[in-house]
């Protein structure tokens, strides 16, 4: 396979100006098996102007019906290189090869949507008191930053840069530094499928050199961005400097509540998957479980039983549910906590050390015991760590789950529609499923309260964050 690890900007995939590279790890071994070009200062602004100028050149003012012709290409051509993108995804952080396989068509179902979307994204005809015509119009910002994580680094650039371009903008795509292949390869996707060069660039390097460029850089006029919560502040303060629009969607402790007249059963049968999968490594997690007490026992033994049959392997294999995590420092950090857990007294009723096994793999671990303040119990994770606690009153439980900064998602386990829908109301998050643990859906709005973020992607939410809403006011 030939690996994508050269900028692609104007069109084309080209070498840093100053000639730096840097090298990728295959977290299944520990290898080093490529290096990629790390972009710098004069890469952001090169590929900055390049999109401006395919901006103002034609791409804003395409015809729609042309622009979803475009996208729906660049669908069709991202289905078809499915499975190449899919071991690129897998080779690069780990992720298990079923799961790389969906991300994949998650990705082309974007573009799909937002495609179709083009032709349905309308204004507005306002009556107003003085007569005359009154309409809106939603038009694209310019140019639009990118920025994406290393956990779910392709379908997430997918839905960034899909309702951005359909939208009329032109994207600079910003990738991980350890995850940049995929968005590498659907920069060159894209432009095979039609997109205009400039349309599309994708900058791989470090966030403190491409990130801060570009969030600096004064075409740039939006930033999307998905990551810590720390560097979402940190880039709210710097897109504060010139009023750039930002949507932000960051950490998230994710609280899982089951009550008694629940299937609870089915709850501790799937449960595990909603914190474990993806090795932990999503924001969305539900990596603090609220059990009614009558219930608690049996359902802890049953999330147990369930969290040792997972599969913990080669991310290669078809059988696999949990590769390594992306790096050794992120299984440090994941370490450190549960080190922290031991020193307080938590129980570990399952895991809490390395297979024996290369690779930057940690065992599935559920912990009881866990007291209110301590780290595990109100600090993102992010790695393969479950709290599990009792209740006995649902107003106290409640109170539990909101006083974390957080709120991204979550799940209610409950066929009380009453107290489904009550329950609802009262958790703080931006996304939540009644007896499931479904967070994405392309169709529906995503992004939390407080400390998680602002803005939304998917649906159509993400449309209208793309874009400045002009009224036009016609006198008779």
């Amino acid at each position: 396979m030939n690996l994508p690890t050269r900028l692609f900007v104007d069109g084309a995939s080209r070498s840093a100006a100053n000639g730096g590279r840097y090298p990728l790890t295959n977290p299944a071994t520990e290898e080093v098996f490529t290096e990629v070009a790390a972009a710098g200062v004069a890469d952001v602004d090169a590929a900055v102007m390049s999109a401006h100028h395919a901006w103002e050149a034609g791409w804003r003012d395409l015809a729609p019906g042309k622009r979803a012709e475009i996208l729906f290409n660049v669908a069709r051509t991202l289905r078809d290189h499915a499975e190449e993108i899919a071991q690129l995804e897998t080779l690069h952080i780990g992720k298990p090869i079923s799961d790389a396989r969906d991300e994949a068509g998650l990705g082309a179902k974007v573009f799909e949507y937002y495609a179709g979307a083009v032709g349905k994204f309308c204004g507005q005809t306002i009556p107003v008191s003085r007569g005359g015509f009154d309409f809106t119009l939603r038009q694209p910002m310019g140019v639009v930053a990118c920025i994406v994580p290393w956990n779910f680094p392709f379908p997430i650039a997918c839905w960034k840069s899909a309702p951005a371009l359909a939208a009329g903008n032109c994207v600079v795509l910003k990738p991980a530094s350890l995850s940049p292949l995929t968005a590498l390869r659907l920069g060159e996707l894209a432009c095979q499928a039609g997109l205009p060069a400039g349309v599309l660039q994708v900058l791989p390097g470090a966030g403190s050199v491409v990130g801060d460029a570009l969030v600096t850089h004064p075409l740039v006029r939006k930033v999307s961005f998905t990551g810590s919560t720390e560097i979402g502040r940190r880039i709210m303060e710097l897109a504060a400097r010139d009023l750039k629009r930002v949507s932000l969607e960051l950490g998230g402790k994710s609280p899982n509540i089951v009550f008694a007249d629940a299937d609870w059963p089915r709850a501790a049968a799937t449960s595990p998957m909603s914190v474990f999968a993806n090795t932990g490594q999503d924001c969305c997690a539900r990596s603090r479980v609220f059990v009614e007490r009558s219930i608690y026992e049996p359902f802890v033994e049953q999330f147990v039983a369930a969290t040792k049959k997972l599969v913990v392997g080669d991310p290669a294999k078809n059988e696999t549910q949990l590769g390594p995590l992306v790096s050794a420092g992120q299984r440090a950090t994941v370490e450190a906590f549960l080190a922290d857990a031991r020193g307080r007294g938590s129980q570990f009723a399952s895991g809490g050390g390395r297979p024996p096994a290369k690779g930057f793999y940690l065992e599935p671990t559920v912990l009881l015991g866990v007291g209110r303040e301590d780290r595990c119990g109100r600090e993102e994770i992010f790695g393969p760590v479950v709290v599990i606690a009792p209740f006995d009153d649902e107003a106290q439980m409640l109170r539990d789950v909101n006083a974390s900064p957080y709120g991204l998602s979550g799940s209610i386990w409950t066929n009380n529609v009453s107290r489904a829908l009550r329950v609802s109301r009262a958790v703080q998050s931006g996304v939540l499923s009644v007896n499931s643990h479904s967070s994405v859906h392309v169709e529906a709005p995503f992004g939390g309260f407080k400390q998680s973020g602002l803005g939304r992607d998917l649906g159509m939410a993400a449309m209208e964050g793309y874009t400045e809403l002009k009224n036009v006011y016609v006198a008779e």
